[in-house]
């Protein structure tokens, strides 16, 4: 039923949003007769759920199978020149050479190439059609549903590249380009819309091909960088045999070749340049040979019919400079068939549905009323020129490889048999007789699936060849970085290395070989569109969840023989006679539709069912024991919107904790996690996907029970900035001036230990008082992190550095405090550093063991000083401990590389301190690192992570007793007590300094006309967006904007843009972009009598609000409030028969 894998091509169509990708498949699904001409186009087939139908836009991938009567290019010539790149041999053993990637042939052939990977071994004389099997994927193109082209593009071999002519390469396109090469897919370059050149911007056939020209330039020159690029290319694996320069040339975009391809999706014509030339040769119309004539068919050249000469083409030189041959032979008949259908709308009265100003190629169509039920014939005035452009150019199989005794495709050369034509298929209107005129003239299909075989590379050359990187299982653990380093004897190794050998091959049919399949990800379904007798037993509504796979080789069968299932993380180990084992049942994928059938060979793409039970999102198939999980690869995409599920009955938790799992198998971007709290977090990709994802759950997976639904989580992060005198570190340290609001006022002054911080400084006590230690937190730049990180100066931080070491004293002359030298001693002083900006630093003194002090105690405690306002000390024992206190202070006057004495040094060596010294490096030093960590997890503020701050261990103290046999420490000091001092004395030290929030800002890229500008950005102003670049679309009024905007800002922006500019704005797609300080005190009030003026005074209503919009503020309590903390605004009311009006008496 399902041919072997050299009559098989993987492709997936991948595009822009609102490109024509949907589209584009319906016309390559009608060519097999799944739907009727007159839907194909406006069906959108592949777009089965309800939601994508009402968005207009695909949120899911649906494949599908189709059947091509594929009839290959003429057989090469066994060329010998200079030019001859690589030499394959085929399956029949002929040599195969590939000149470029083009092919020639002596009869007039050179069908496209075959983008150097040597198709086809049948002769010129037996052009015969050779039947193939597409599997086409239709893919999403917003950016909310990008993991569903990331599993298209691991299961394809070749990608369709949509373009809209009109709008060009988009943001979006030229990710999905780089992510595509990543893949090693091979591309075909599709520029769709090719009518709006003439009907929405009115240009001619030059200005047409100018303007396409650019767009092809334009691709090329982002696929050149795209190659030159460290960060897109991804290194071969040293097997030697990975020919990277088949790939350069497989992603350079050539006419001639024959890798691209014009087209206009929704009328159903395409052409490419190879199969006009034919068609030119064979009708007469230009007496070159193809060879020859597609070389100058796009370009800046023109055919002289009168002398017969080919001659060049300059622009801009009146009327004498002709047109192109492109424009005359490629987009002429097209514009004519255009203009003169119109002009036969306007002769029965018809509105014209083409020309957006009614005025398409000079047609007067005044004095015409619209007449109702009016139909075009074949004869209305108007069709004449419709009928003299079909008889040159036509592209269709039929014209371009006759078959004997085969008439049914031809075109009609009189207005007789188009009327034949027209009734036939019942076509009236304008639009549908401009398809169907277009579909037979240059029929899309043909030209997409005839590109796709011969430059889609099968899956056994894929596996072989190109995609090594994609397509390999990762080495199992005992292999470490290479095969070479293990013996191949073990039997485990010889069936790993059988089994990568056979996925390489794309073996089938041998029951020796191997079967591997690998699922990346999973598909819901109802029983009603399933065909399977044997669950019949099942109700039509009964939810299913089907797994995409591609298989790699082997057989994969249904029921017969049970799998084993090998996890994204399995890693190898000695738990393989536990791996989970699953019978399957296979399925075509006909869209929506899923047929069962018995068996599927490798090089096809199928789907499995009964995977649910093992909780996998993707998931690699074998008969064997010995295989591995697929490698793949993992671009880090981080959803970006969260909220809180709930049930409104509690009764129906159990069954939202079902949904929720099944969601998250078929939806791969979906993560769902469990708080401490309780709470369900839902984070999706974006507004769209998390609307798409709560109906899915709501009515596939739930069973429609009533959810709560929270408002959307917004992530922050909390860090400090740097107090005005900070640089000057004697007079910061003797600075006596109040402390800083937040400090004072409820919730944040009960802090545990805020008595004992101060500007930065904390000396947090553990408990029970037997030790102390001292620590500073301060701003750490991001430049200054980059440093740490990468161990050398980076571009731009030699300023963040002198400032940082102005406020650690780092050195002790002025004049020596270069950049190096702080990074040096930063560098010594480093104990650990996180991914989210933070550092933790010790200080030369603590290192070294100087400043760690044993206190003598009789009552084993540290000194404590009294509290503020509280009771003196009255007994000696409140006094033992104050001198290392005052030592302590006085240490701290050294800064981060204090000069130590040499009694200071003598001092360290005593017993005390050395038992002191050993108690802090052996047992309380790691927990420091611990407690850094969760302090670093939650700050003060509003329990959100830390970023962009460095914390400085200063000193410690550690309270002992004196025996017969030595010191010994006087109270049990243990991690956890290390661990909870620290992160309390980390979050006083934050709540003493200046404290800012940090937010996640997203990257839109978005299209506006002229008209949209003005109310764009009204809203990206109201909403503190910023625009970063802004650039006219060539040739349109359309303006391609950049900006960044807050995420707390950007929920509910593509309605408002909607609204306010009436649809001028296209909907903004939404990637992250970076984390930026706002740039705002939460806590500033205004004190002067000009500050009251401008911003009002403080209320007295029981909130501590500042009286203005304080943004920082808003989000704090919004956070807090979310979370369950207690917010400063909720003062509880006492005495409320006090009350006291605000009004004034008159």
């Amino acid at each position: 039923m399902l041919p072997p894998p050299s009559s098989t091509r993987l492709v997936t169509i991948i595009a822009h949003v609102d490109h024509g990708k949907t589209t584009l498949a319906d016309n390559l699904i009608e060519s097999n007769g799944i739907i009727s001409e007159r839907l194909a186009g406006t069906l959108r087939y592949l777009d089965s759920d309800p939601e994508e139908q009402r968005r207009g836009i695909t949120m899911r991938s649906s494949a599908i199978g189709l059947r091509h009567a594929h009839v290959p290019s003429p057989s090469r010539r066994n060329m010998t020149s200079l030019n001859a790149n690589c030499r394959i041999k085929d399956k029949t053993g002929k040599n195969n050479v590939v000149n470029g990637g083009r092919e020639e042939d002596e009869n007039g052939g050179g069908g496209g190439g075959g983008g150097g990977y040597g198709y086809g071994s049948e002769s010129a004389s037996e052009r015969l059609p050779r039947d193939m099997v597409v599997h086409l994927i239709d893919s999403p193109g917003h950016v909310d549903f990008s993991m569903e082209v990331t599993s298209s593009l691991l299961l394809c071999d070749s990608a369709i590249l949509v373009v809209d002519a009109v709008e060009g390469m988009c943001a979006r396109t030229h990710s999905l380009v780089r992510e595509a090469y990543v893949y090693r897919l091979t591309p075909i370059l599709v520029i769709n819309k090719v009518d709006r050149l003439c009907s929405e911007l009115g240009l001619d056939v030059s200005e047409a091909y100018v303007r396409i020209r650019g767009l092809i330039e334009t691709a090329n020159a982002a696929c050149a960088s795209m190659l030159n690029s460290s960060s897109a290319a991804v290194e071969n694996d040293d097997h030697g045999d990975d020919d990277g320069d088949a790939m350069v040339d497989a992603w350079n975009f050539d006419p001639v070749k024959g890798n691209v391809v014009f087209a206009s999706a929704l009328h159903g014509w395409g052409f490419t340049i190879p199969t006009l030339s034919r068609s030119l040769y064979r009708s007469g119309a230009v007496p070159l040979k193809p060879p020859s004539l597609r070389k100058y068919l796009f370009g800046d050249i023109k055919y002289d019919a009168a002398s017969g000469k080919v001659l060049k083409w300059k622009r801009g030189n009146g009327g004498n400079s002709g047109v192109p041959m492109f424009a005359e032979y490629g987009l002429g008949p097209l514009w004519d068939i255009y203009e003169g259908i119109s002009q036969a709308a306007s002769s029965v009265g018809l509105k014209s549905e083409l020309y957006a100003d009614a005025a398409g190629g000079g047609i007067d169509r005044n004095n015409n009323k619209r007449t109702e039920h009016a139909k075009i014939m074949a004869t209305t005035p108007g069709m004449d020129r419709v009928v003299s452009a079909l008889q040159a150019g036509g592209t269709c199989p039929f014209i371009v490889s006759p078959r004997p005794g085969n008439t049914d495709g031809s075109l009609p050369k009189t207005a007789q048999e188009l009327q034949l034509i027209l009734t036939r298929i019942g076509a009236g209107s304008e639009s549908s007789i401009v398809s169907a005129v277009l579909r037979r003239y240059r029929p899309l299909s043909d030209a997409i699936l005839d590109a796709v075989c011969e430059f889609g590379p099968s899956p056994a050359e894929a596996a072989s060849f190109h995609r090594k990187r994609a397509l390999v299982l990762r080495l199992p653990r005992s292999l470490g970085n290479g095969i070479d380093e293990a013996a191949a004897g073990g039997g485990m190794m010889e069936g790993f290395l059988k089994i990568q050998e056979a996925i390489k091959r794309c073996d089938y049919g041998d029951d020796d070989v191997p079967t591997v399949a690998h699922v990346c990800k999973f598909i819901a379904t109802s029983r009603a569109a399933v065909t399977d007798p044997d669950l019949a037993h099942l109700p039509s509504s009964t939810n299913m969840l089907m797994g995409l796979a591609r298989v790699l080789s082997g057989n994969l069968r249904s029921e017969d023989v049970v799998y084993n299932a090998f996890g994204p993380r399995y890693d190898g180990g000695n738990d393989r006679n536990v791996l989970p084992r699953q019978r399957i049942r296979c399925y075509l994928l006909m869209g929506s539709s899923f047929i069962r059938v018995d068996s599927v060979p490798a090089g096809h793409i199928c789907a499995v069912y009964n995977l649910e039970a093992l909780q996998l999102k993707t998931v690699t198939l074998c008969d064997r024991r010995e295989c591995m999980p697929l490698r793949g690869f993992d671009f880090g995409l981080q959803p970006l919107v969260k909220v809180n599920v709930e049930p409104v009955l509690a009764s129906d938790a159990e069954t939202l904790e079902r949904g929720l799992l099944k969601l998250s198998l078929a939806d791969s971007s979906v993560e769902v996690t469990a708080t401490a709290k309780g709470e369900r977090i839902l984070a999706c990709l974006g507004e769209i996907h998390l609307e798409q994802s709560i109906l899915d759950l709501k009515r596939v997976y739930c069973d429609n029970i009533e959810l709560r639904i929270s408002d959307p989580i917004t992530p922050f992060c909390e860090t400090t900035d740097w107090f005005e005198n900070e640089d000057d570190f004697d007079f910061f340290l003797e600075d006596k001036n109040p402390p800083l609001r937040q400090s004072t006022i409820p919730p944040y002054c009960d802090e545990e230990g805020l008595a004992y911080a101060s500007r930065g400084r904390c000396r947090t006590i553990l408990s029970g008082r037997g030790a102390a230690i001292s620590i500073r937190a301060i701003p750490l730049p991001r430049t200054v992190y980059a440093c740490l990180q990468s161990k050398q100066l980076v571009n731009g931080s030699e300023d963040d550095l002198i400032t940082v070491g102005k406020a650690l004293k780092g050195g002790s002359v002025e004049k020596s405090r270069t950049a190096p030298m702080v990074l040096e001693l930063l560098l010594d002083s480093l104990m650990d550093i996180d991914g989210s900006g933070n550092a933790l630093l010790e200080s030369s003194a603590l290192s070294t063991g100087n400043a760690v002090k044993a206190v003598q105690s009789v009552n084993g405690e540290v000194y404590v000083p009294p509290k503020e306002g509280g009771k003196k000390a009255e007994t000696p024992n409140a006094l033992v401990g104050y001198e290392e206190y005052k030592a302590m202070q006085q240490y701290l006057r050294g800064g981060l590389d204090c000069i130590r004495s040499t009694s200071e040094n003598a001092t360290s060596t005593t017993e005390a301190n050395a038992t002191a010294l050993k108690k802090w490096r052996h047992d309380m030093r790691g927990s420091a690192l611990a407690g850094f960590q969760l302090a670093m997890r939650a700050g003060p503020l509003c329990e959100e992570p830390v970023r962009g701050v460095a914390v400085i261990l200063e000193y410690v103290e550690i309270a002992l007793t004196a025996s017969t046999i030595g010191h010994s420490v006087a109270r049990d000091v243990t991690g956890g007590m290390v661990v909870a001092a620290l992160r309390s004395g980390i979050r006083c030290a934050l709540l003493t300094r200046p404290a800012r929030l940090v937010e996640g800002h997203l990257r839109l890229t978005l299209h506006s006309s002229l008209a949209g500008l003005g109310s764009l950005h009204a809203v990206l102003s109201k909403r503190r967006g910023k625009v970063v670049t802004d650039a006219m679309v060539d040739g349109t009024d359309l303006i391609q904007v950049t900006a960044t905007i807050p995420q707390a800002e950007s929920f509910g922006l593509a309605p408002e843009l909607m609204k306010k500019s009436s649809g001028e704005v296209t909907a903004p797609e939404l990637v992250f972009s970076h984390w930026e300080v706002l740039d705002e005190d939460p806590f500033w009030i205004p004190t002067t009598e000009e500050e009251r003026e401008d911003y009002g005074q403080n209320l007295q209503t029981g909130d501590s609000s500042t009286g203005l919009d304080n943004n920082a503020l808003k989000y704090i309590r919004m956070v807090r409030k979310r979370k369950g903390l207690l917010v400063d605004s909720s003062k509880i009311v006492s005495a409320a028969e006090k009350q006291r009006t605000l009004s004034r008496k008159k």
